[in-house]
């Protein structure tokens, strides 16, 4: 008997019957768990349904048709905030995964998997979102595939670091996927690349969030000399640091009372020492980024530029949304005040956004004698895409082991769960 015919005359093979549990565990997961009207589905369902209709329009009809933007401010809210801000927002991922798996830090183990799934999220939503503004979207896979790209071009850097940092925070987060299928072998295979893809993902991050900034370097003569200078790279590198321990906080806030049933009871007071923990990181950036912002300030003599309603926008800022959440973080973990440090966090959130928006839209051709405000239109399709990542974020919480302490990963128990779909 022939080597092929002894494979044939062997056990059936069970692929089909394998893919058709498969499909339709998927299908049981696809349905919705929980109460449909609350008040958040009801806010953003409604929004999401718009944007949709928004983007329809304006990729048949151009940019155009739904946005204020033109030649002189080519750059509007989809940029500034989507991209621009919300990178900035997801640097809490590239933090907690260096001190967690780099310094071994144990004590934040219990959010580093959040943090990295809203990492992966927002480098989806709000990266992606960059397609939204590109005249012609098709050409965003130029830096890919090698169509008249400019590989000396800052833009060129940071499209390479966004799609490979996205990669690696798929491969920290992948874990988590092979522990909800239930396959051990496969998880045990992926854990032992998380190391390599942390180191990997912190190198592109310090480099795509000073790259960011970089883009701005170009453009002196549009910027207000109280945000241009050569040292931009470096305040949205540091700001991204406190920035992104500020969202965790928030995020884990909300999360830890949303989620609550998923968290094991006994981590529910340790999480109040978490944020105390990342309070104090977050006042040690926050403190950097203000005195850097402090030394360009006087070393630029800009101080004849703060009689305007300019220098009273940067000094709210600076003082009211960098120097006071700084005093702030400082005096919670001083005391323990978890809710002064909460406050705080908000606070910084603002002025790192506030920042941005000052650098890519509101200071930007400052001295046109017309002005860019943001459409309507603009507007619900950025709701549209944070309620998107935060409907996205619910579903994964709520089927994987996320939150919880101690996943079920045994193959037999997924079997199970398959064989009550129907198998």
């Amino acid at each position: 008997m022939s080597t092929l015919e002894a494979a044939k005359s062997g056990p059936p093979r069970r692929l089909g019957p394998e893919l058709a549990a498969f499909g339709r565990f998927m299908l049981r997961e696809l349905k919705p768990r929980g109460k449909l009207l609350t008040p958040f589905n009801l806010i953003s369902l409604p929004i999401i349904l718009a944007g949709v209709v928004i983007l329809v329009i304006r990729f048949t009809y151009g940019l155009g048709s739904v946005t204020n933007l033109s030649q002189e401010f080519p750059w509007g809210l989809w940029i500034g905030f989507d991209v621009v801000s919300g990178v900035a927002l997801a640097g809490g991922a590239y933090v907690i995964t260096f001190v967690v798996y780099v310094m071994r830090l144990e004590k934040y183990h219990p959010i580093v998997r959040a943090t990295i799934l809203n990492g992966l999220l927002a480098y989806v939503f709000y990266a992606g979102a960059l397609v939204f503004d590109l005249g012609r979207p098709w050409n965003i896979i130029n830096p890919v595939i090698g169509n008249s790209f400019g590989y000396n071009s800052v833009l060129f850097l940071v499209a390479w670091h966004f799609m490979l940092y996205m990669a690696a925070e798929f491969v920290e987060f992948s874990p988590v996927v092979a522990e909800w299928l239930g396959l051990d072998r496969v998880r045990r295979w992926l854990v032992r690349l998380t190391l390599g893809a942390v180191i990997f993902g912190i190198t592109l991050s310090t480099l795509h969030q000073s790259g960011l900034g970089a883009l701005f370097l170009m453009a002196k003569a549009k910027i207000h000399p109280l945000w241009y200078t050569e040292f931009i790279p470096i305040l949205f590198f540091v700001s991204s640091i406190p920035a992104g321990l500020s969202m965790i906080i928030i995020e884990g806030t909300i999360s830890h009372r949303v989620f609550r049933d998923q968290i094991d009871p006994r981590r529910h007071g340790s999480f109040d020492q978490i944020i105390v923990g990342l309070a104090k990181g977050a006042t040690i950036a926050l403190f950097v980024y203000y005195f850097f912002k402090a030394l360009i300030f006087v070393h630029e003599h800009h101080w004849w530029l703060l009689g305007d309603g300019w220098g009273a926008l940067y000094l709210i800022e600076v003082v009211g949304l960098a120097l006071v959440p700084c005093v702030l973080f400082a005096y919670g973990v001083r005391y323990r005040r978890v809710g002064v440090i909460r406050t705080a966090a908000v606070l910084t959130i603002l002025g790192v956004v506030l920042n941005r928006l000052n650098i890519s839209i509101i200071a930007f051709n400052w001295n046109s004698s017309t002005h860019y405000y943001p459409s309507w239109q603009e507007i619900v399709v950025t709701l549209m895409v944070v309620f998107a990542e935060i409907w996205v974020f619910r579903w994964v919480v709520s089927r994987m082991p996320v939150l919880r302490d101690r996943p079920v990963a045994a193959r037999v128990e997924v079997r199970k769960r398959w064989k009550r779909t129907g198998t």
